[in-house]
């Protein structure tokens, strides 16, 4: 091989010192110029001049999505100066993007909060609710009933024709949702009712619910029990219509399918869908989907209907044991309660549901139930339900306390927080 000529020879360690320059430099110039994940400024307001506790904030896909990539999103924290904030991010379901519950905000008070993607994996918060469908395997339907086999979880669950109410096929007979405060639950079958479970401890319970088989959960056990007796009457915030002076919930349909669509440490929700309810004026498809967050007893529903509903409707269980509440109609929110010793534990119960003012046609009663009447034009209507049982750790255990509770839960959906990105 000819040998460099003796310039080239002493160029030639420079030349390579400048490449390993030139490439570090190149190096760094990109890693500059490489998008470095950003914190998100906002600010959350209460302009109402009390203080806020367990306020739930959601920050939607299509305004994160203009400053984090997909694969950011899904790991985002929120803090408040140093304070780290419990959050989700919620794929599906009525509140897709990130959710957070705020602790406390003060009178009149405006948070400075930091959203950004965590470095690492992002931690695991306490689980504060749940929401789970479970059904058996390993068996078979025999005149309606379900022989045999096991309870798994699933996340979705097109029903069955076999099945109907008490055919043992579905863990407590449908899908059940929790926060820390309180439990819920719903028939997946042609009563379509709601029903609550009441909890002695502010850990998740619905996973050991009904796991003998049987109702076992209307008899006192040490994390609750089933303290709502629904039978033939709207329960607690059963979807339903007013026909003839009476309420009838879901009933006659072609098909029903439920998926849990969150199960998250600070949120949860269920959504089914009845296809083809068979009403008067024809049939129509109701979308429903029930969320919860953590700190608050109460769920919002969601509807939707494939055609227009002029008299949707929900309400409670009428109880003699019980005094009927109501508030007025002067705000965004407004309220029909009862309280009284209306469990089934014979003690004190207070339940409600918070109703848009825009939409009300009227409240009534029939046999059964009270009940509030909507104008459905829309194919759309929201609203809130609750149940405040006196045996609930540091609960509300007068018929005063559940007022003021209803009152300031009105008072702060009708003036609901503000989000200002920075």
């Amino acid at each position: 091989m000819r040998s460099l000529p003796k310039i080239a020879r002493n160029l030639a360690p420079v030349l390579v010192c400048c490449t390993v320059l030139f490439a570090q430099a190149a190096s760094g110039a990109f890693a500059q110029k490489a998008p470095k994940p950003k914190a998100l400024s906002l600010a959350v307001e209460n302009t109402l001049s009390q203080p806020r506790a367990n306020s739930l904030v959601h920050l939607s896909v299509e305004e994160l999505s203009r400053h984090f990539s997909v694969e950011q999103r899904a790991s985002l924290v929120v803090t408040a100066g140093k304070k780290e904030i419990p959050s989700q991010w919620n794929a599906k379901g009525p509140d897709q993007g990130l959710v957070f519950v705020l602790p406390e905000i003060g009178a009149d008070e405006t948070l400075s909060l930091q959203v950004f993607p965590a470095k690492g994996k992002k931690k695991a918060y306490p689980k504060l609710t749940q929401a789970e469908i479970s059904h058996k395997v390993d068996g078979h339907f025999e005149d309606r009933e379900y022989i045999g086999g096991r309870f798994v979880n699933v996340d979705s669950l097109h029903v069955p024709a076999e099945h109907t109410d008490h055919s043992w096929f579905i863990r407590y007979e449908g899908p059940g949702w929790e926060s820390d405060l309180v439990g819920y639950r719903f028939y997946l079958d042609w009563r379509n009712g709601i029903d609550v479970f009441g909890k002695k401890v502010h850990t998740p319970v619905l996973q050991d619910v009904g796991q003998d088989g049987f109702d076992s959960y209307h008899e006192p056990a040490d994390w609750g029990m089933d303290v709502l007796k629904v039978g033939k009457t709207l329960g607690l915030g059963s979807i339903a219509t007013w026909e003839k002076g009476a309420a009838r919930r879901v009933d006659v349909t072609d098909h029903l399918f439920a998926e849990i669509t969150s199960n998250g440490p600070v949120y949860s929700s269920v959504f089914t869908k009845y296809s083809g309810w068979d009403l008067a004026g024809g049939k129509t498809d109701i979308l429903a989907s029930i969320s919860i967050h953590s700190g608050t007893r109460m769920s919002r529903m969601d509807l939707v209907s494939s055609n227009a509903i002029d008299n949707f409707a929900t309400g409670l269980i009428k109880d003699p044991k019980a005094e009927l509440i109501q508030s007025g109609k002067d705000q965004a929110f407004a309220y029909l309660a009862t309280y009284g010793k209306q469990s089934l534990n014979d003690d004190n119960l207070g339940i409600a549901v918070i109703y848009p003012t825009a939409q009300l046609r009227e409240v009534t009663q029939d046999e059964l139930s009270h009940v509030v009447v909507f104008d459905g034009g829309e194919k759309k209507l929201s609203y809130y339900f609750l149940a405040a049982w006196e045996l609930e750790p540091g609960g509300i255990t007068t018929k005063q306390e559940f007022v003021k509770s209803l009152d300031k839960a009105i008072l702060e959906l009708s003036n609901p927080l503000k989000v200002t990105f920075k």
